[in-house]
């Protein structure tokens, strides 16, 4: 009997910070898609971001440690960090082909992301590479000819930015809601977002 590919999903992002939205995302994908592993992947900046700098890669690795410690499939890697800049997608699922060479690979991606797809470096090859992902709150997205996506729906209110605004104002509310615990400890413990 031939035994079937694992299933590895990549999940990149700027996690600043990593919050239970990303965490119910992951748990989602892994469930439905049955993935054998989902990989964070932290990125060093987001081409789309570039006004906004974040915080610094070793914080957000660690956070990403700590919200995903007891999720059994998820792993963290820092190869969006550590590459050679500029970190393009493509780029991150050629070494991932590389290292699980018999693998399905999975690229974990919103609906805006989804949409924006076309204005990404080599995103044509980039579908050859992987099978797309995409978290939708309503309608599913238009599929595009030639890539291969998969949908899968849900809703939390979640925002990274919400969370950095209201620890910069002092109200902690929004935070202790939408983050896992040990991830407000390193938040409190290191003075993040603060200023």
């Amino acid at each position: 009997m031939e035994s079937r590919q694992q299933r590895i999903c990549l999940f990149g992002g700027t996690f600043d910070p990593i919050h239970l939205g990303h965490s119910h995302i992951a748990e989602t994908a892994i469930r439905e898609l049955e993935l054998d592993q989902l990989i964070f992947l932290p990125c060093k900046q987001s081409p789309h971001k570039l006004e906004q700098q974040p915080t610094s890669g070793e914080d957000r690795i660690k956070m990403c440690q700590l919200a995903t410690r007891d999720m059994t499939t998820v792993s963290v890697d820092d190869f969006d960090l550590t590459a050679p800049e500029p970190s393009y997608s493509w780029r991150t699922a050629e070494h991932m082909q590389t290292r699980y060479p018999d693998s399905r690979l999975f690229w974990l991606m919103g609906t805006d992301q989804w949409e924006a797809l076309p204005r990404w470096n080599r995103y044509k090859y980039l579908g050859e590479l992987v099978e797309f992902i995409v978290f939708t709150r309503g309608n599913n997205p238009e599929p595009r000819k030639g890539f291969r996506m998969h949908c899968i729906q849900g809703n939390h209110p979640a925002s990274a930015t919400e969370i950095r605004k209201s620890i910069r104002s002092g109200d902690f509310s929004t935070a202790q809601s939408w983050l896992h615990e040990n991830v407000l400890s390193h938040i409190h413990t290191q003075q993040l977002y603060k200023k």
